[in-house]
């Protein structure tokens, strides 16, 4: 009974048929880590092929190993860059090495500016979940962001100019469930100007219309809405970030898009043009 019970949760309805959730993770972004021991000589070597900051955790089961990384992490990377680490040990390093990375430094000031409305010049759309709400708004990740009721395949358009750093598009479905949060497929937008994130949320399957490395204007096409993640209904979560010293590395702030409404007093069915 507890196994069937267990595959109950692993799977949601679309329409008629019954999907499980995806059992492959995709990341939005990738970095070179690696390393080489040398009897006591321990060399780490991490890239940063980003256009943004780079936070690196380095992280071990060894507590004596673990205690000399401590001091030294997160290791930050400027964008697209490189670095090699040496450390001396006292004892032969068996342990595995693993790393860890959130984008964004903490060193660098964050200058918020008025932000786009996030589709087509010309369209209209129904706020359908305001800022600080109970059901997916009510974290320091996504305290402020706001959505709208984009059907699947309407064009995202950036809020900002910056560069991409960030993009998921293999997924398919989605459900109401928590277990469906890592499995959304969305766009990051670093504006090395302001230092602001802005994050693009629920695309359709393939609906991306960037790669990481590209550099957008503001109010360009970037992808298409839809429906996957976190979500039983279409709709664009949309939300502005900063980074921040928490497990996720950034934080949803409020902000002011270009025509003077403010996310913090934008609330359910507020209807915006743009």
């Amino acid at each position: 009974m507890k196994s069937l019970i267990c595959q109950l949760f692993l799977v949601t309805l679309v329409g008629c048929q019954s999907v499980q959730l995806p059992t492959k993770h995709h990341a939005q972004y990738t970095y070179q880590h690696a390393y080489a021991v040398d009897n006591d000589h321990l060399s780490i070597e991490l890239g940063n092929p980003l256009q943004c900051p780079l936070r690196v955790w380095i992280q071990t089961p060894d507590k004596d190993l673990q205690a000399v990384f401590n001091k030294i992490n997160p290791v930050e990377l400027e964008g697209v860059s490189d670095t090699l680490l040496h450390f001396q040990t006292t004892s032969p390093v068996r342990s595995e090495i693993q790393f860890a990375s959130r984008l964004g430094s903490l060193k660098k000031a964050t200058n918020p500016i008025p932000v786009d409305l996030p589709f087509t010049e010309g369209k209209e759309y129904r706020v359908i979940q305001g800022n600080n709400s109970n059901y997916t708004h009510n974290s320091s990740w996504s305290r402020y962001a706001v959505d709208f009721n984009l059907k699947t395949n309407d064009t995202i358009c950036a809020a900002t100019s910056g560069f991409i750093v960030g993009v998921v598009e293999a997924y398919e479905y989605g459900g109401k469930g928590d277990q469906w949060k890592p499995f959304g497929n969305y766009l990051t937008v670093y504006d090395p100007n302001s230092g602001l994130f802005t994050q693009f949320v629920h695309l359709t399957k393939d609906g991306s219309f960037v790669n990481v490395g590209d550099y957008v204007n503001r109010g360009q096409p970037i992808g298409l809405s839809g429906k996957t993640g976190q979500t039983d209904i279409e709709h664009l979560h949309f939300n502005v970030l900063i980074p921040a010293n928490n497990n996720d590395g950034l934080k949803s702030i409020s902000f002011e898009f270009v025509g003077g409404q403010k996310s913090e007093e934008l609330s359910k069915n507020d209807w915006l043009r743009k």
